[in-house]
């Protein structure tokens, strides 16, 4: 049931290589479209607001608890992607969840070169706690791509500057490994209309900048020290080049004692997550990770 994502997958790559001189604003325009195949969740609200400068957006369910938030990190390999982009598909979440989303426009790349999105999510993060008064015990962080690599890594600078860590995290899909070395990407070559080893090389040569170190921790959490981080529920989908960045990452952080569940979800694409309200697949998959959070942030 991916097929309208890999359709949409498949439309993208054919306008790049057809317009290989595309700008940056023309190929993010494109990726301002990965909500369209997502379903409205409805009886979502959203609303738009200022987080020490940066900017983002509350999907907001009817039926929620207010004193609870998944803090949400958008994909787009640190270069596209907005809260805008992926306002459907966090509005599932929440409404799943039932409590506020909070999808923050951190600072793109190559504008806000590493570790500025980390630092932009950190700075969100601690405006929830100290300005909004959020326990850190019920912040969920939850994020797809890029978004799922700041899931952990923002934990990572977190836990540097000292503070709480939050009650549990979801990556999605997380993009991990800098340097592509996972096997998967030779393996689902052919099956992930989306990502390939050049294209991961690429982005994140713009995300880190000329002569970027392709293992800081901070930008490739396999090289992190994982010990103490919070529980983490992963999910990505089977024909996704990056399922090696999800298996080596579970390895290591198992080693270090984290508490850390693995879903691989046979034939999807990635972030298949984005076919909520249109493909049962995506739905399920919302569905559980929605009773692992709330299980985590002890709602009902």
């Amino acid at each position: 049931m991916s097929d309208p994502l890999a359709a949409l997958y498949t439309g993208w790559q054919k306008a790049t290589a057809e317009r290989p001189d595309m700008s940056l604003e023309e190929v993010r325009d494109l990726f301002e479209h990965w909500g369209d195949v997502t379903g409205e969740p409805g009886g979502v609200d959203y609303v738009e607001e200022n987080v020490r400068g940066l900017e983002a957006m509350w999907a907001l369910p009817k039926q929620r608890a207010d004193d609870r938030v998944l803090l949400c990190m958008h994909g787009g390999g640190y270069v596209l992607g907005s809260m805008y982009s992926h306002r459907k598909l966090y509005g599932h979440f929440a409404k799943a969840v039932g409590c506020g989303a909070l999808i923050v426009n951190y600072r793109r790349a190559p504008e806000n070169l590493h570790p500025g999105p980390v630092d932009d999510m950190v700075s969100a993060y601690r405006w929830l706690i100290e300005d909004r008064k959020i326990d850190p015990a019920h912040i969920v962080f939850v994020g797809d791509s890029a978004g799922g690599a700041l899931a952990i890594t923002t934990m990572l600078r977190a836990r540097e500057q000292g503070l709480p860590l939050p009650a549990a995290a979801v990556p999605i899909a997380p993009y991990l490994d800098t340097e592509a070395t996972g096997e998967s990407y030779v393996t689902n070559n052919d099956l992930d209309a989306l990502g390939n080893r050049e294209a991961t090389i690429q982005f994140m040569g713009v995300f880190l900048g000329d002569g970027g170190d392709r293992h800081d921790p901070l930008a490739n959490p396999l090289f992190a020290d994982l010990a103490g981080l919070s529980p983490m529920l992963i999910q990505v989908g089977g024909h996704d080049v990056l399922v090696d960045d999800s298996r080596m990452f579970v390895a290591k952080a198992r080693a270090a004692g984290v508490e850390v569940e693995l879903e691989i979800v046979a034939g999807q694409q990635h972030v298949f997550h984005f076919l909520a309200g249109n493909a049962p697949e995506a739905d399920a998959a919302i569905a559980r990770a929605a009773g692992w959070i709330r299980s985590r942030l002890y709602l009902g």
